[in-house]
């Protein structure tokens, strides 16, 4: 505890990270603890698992006072972010008795109202913070610290105006904390017009780049899902994590694949908080090996022990391919990436390849038999991948080096329960008790043989 005891740290968080076993400081903890002590803005990059949430935490806990005011605000992109930080942050303020709450859409808006009576310290989704600041059950006043954790990924999601707003919303004498993943253009215009001579640090990658293998597949339209079943059952070592670009390729892969005996969940925007929550407490009783998911809603989740990241569907942004990889190959462990290309991912891995600096294996094909589905959606709209030609179909050679290709682009199956995730609390229709987003809880049925 020495580490932490030179940086600053009272005696009351000290007895709480010995109680949890945390005896030396992560880089970016290091790195940020004495400025964040000290009353600095400050810009950080860190990514998610890097201990960020003690980082800022450590100020948050020891500058604030239980007196039923809010003097801290830490604006996070998702539910499940929401829920994580704050619990973090309770158990490092044990001994200071801080009332910390969580604002996040898909509850009722009225026990949230109670509890920012009496609040010291929340942690908030900008949508329902700003449902908040709107109707008037907040009081921002005396807001002294205001931390934007993940950034980047609130900016992805679409909440940038919201996230100025609720700037605006603050005391301009504050101390501003801003952490992300990735430090674009318009994070640095947030800082100049919102932070006060931010000191900025950055720490490195906890991806051990020496331990994680990247790989990619290019395989035939209707032998995706084949690939990746035999993958799964040929490869299994720890925890895995498929990701896929839209809510209808989540339950697709996971029902297909549970039909096939392999313990699989799906998590995406789609479903309320109550399942997610269910569904995250399932996976981590191990009973479960595979967690299906989109981008939104993986980001934030704290998964420790993943062996193995498929990109069942490759990013259409490039700079989220980092962040899945960034899920495995941690603490000295070893970690693979496996990237599955059919002809509609050309193009998003052109785009991985030119804006990342990443070298990615190509692997032959393996032996393989095809996979019967037994579950798709039943729906007017969208294809999926195991149609054999389908609307990505054709022939000729790859782009990448063997194998069928066909149409180079992007896929049009958009995932507009994704873009409805950006704005999970909002619920601003007729005073709602929940939002529009928070009701949409995976209808799709399945049926039928192919």
């Amino acid at each position: 505890m020495d580490k932490f005891r030179k940086l600053g740290i009272n005696p009351e968080i000290l007895k709480s990270l010995e109680e949890q076993k945390i005896h030396e400081p992560t880089e970016i903890q290091e790195k940020t603890i004495e400025l964040v002590l000290a009353g600095k803005d400050i810009i950080a990059g860190a990514a998610t698992g890097s201990g960020k949430t003690l980082a800022f935490g450590t100020g948050i806990i020891q500058n604030s006072d239980k007196c039923g005011m809010i003097q801290a605000l830490v604006l996070v992109p998702t539910r499940e972010l929401a829920d994580q930080v704050a619990k973090s942050l309770k158990l490092f303020s044990k001994y200071k008795h801080l009332s910390i709450i969580e604002i996040f859409g898909g509850v009722s808006m009225g026990p949230q109202v109670d509890n920012l009576r009496i609040a010291d310290v929340v942690v908030a989704t900008p949508g329902r913070m700003l449902d908040h600041i709107g109707r008037e059950t907040v009081n921002l006043n005396n807001v002294k610290m205001l931390i934007l954790d993940e950034a980047d990924r609130m900016l992805d999601m679409g909440f940038i105006e919201d996230v100025k707003k609720i700037i605006r919303a603050c005391p301009q004498k504050r101390q501003t904390m801003l952490f992300s993943a990735t430090i674009s253009h318009e994070i640095r215009r947030i800082s100049d017009k919102y932070m006060n001579s931010p000191v900025e640090i950055m720490a490195e990658t906890q991806v051990d780049p020496s331990k994680l293998k990247q790989v990619f597949y290019d395989v035939p339209d209707n032998m995706k899902f084949s690939l990746l079943v035999h993958l799964l059952r040929q490869e299994k070592k720890g925890s895995v994590m498929v990701f896929c670009n839209t809510q209808r390729n989540t339950d697709f892969v996971t029902k297909n694949l549970q039909s096939l005996g392999i313990n699989a969940l799906a998590i995406h925007g789609g479903y309320s908080q109550d399942k997610r929550s269910r569904t995250m407490e399932k996976f981590h009783s191990k009973d479960f090996e595979v967690l299906v998911c989109t981008d939104v809603a993986a980001r934030g989740l704290d998964i420790k022990g993943v062996s193995h990241v498929y990109n069942y569907d490759i990013p259409r942004e490039p700079n989220q391919y980092i962040h899945r990889i960034g899920r495995t190959a941690r603490a000295g462990s070893e970690g693979i990436a496996v990237n599955i290309l059919a002809s509609r991912d050309y193009e998003n891995f052109s785009q991985v390849k030119k804006h990342n600096d990443v070298t990615i294996e190509r692997l032959e094909l393996p032996e393989m038999q095809r996979v019967s589905i037994g579950f798709k959606e039943h729906s007017s709209g969208g294809r999926f991948e195991d149609r054999g030609r389908g609307r990505f179909g054709g022939s000729g050679r790859s782009r990448f080096g063997g194998g069928r290709s066909g149409r180079f682009g992007h896929s049009r199956n958009s995932d507009s329960g994704d873009r409805e995730d950006r704005r999970e609390s909002h619920g601003r229709s007729g005073g709602s008790r929940f939002s529009r987003s928070d009701r949409r809880e995976s209808r799709g049925r399945f049926h039928g043989r192919y």
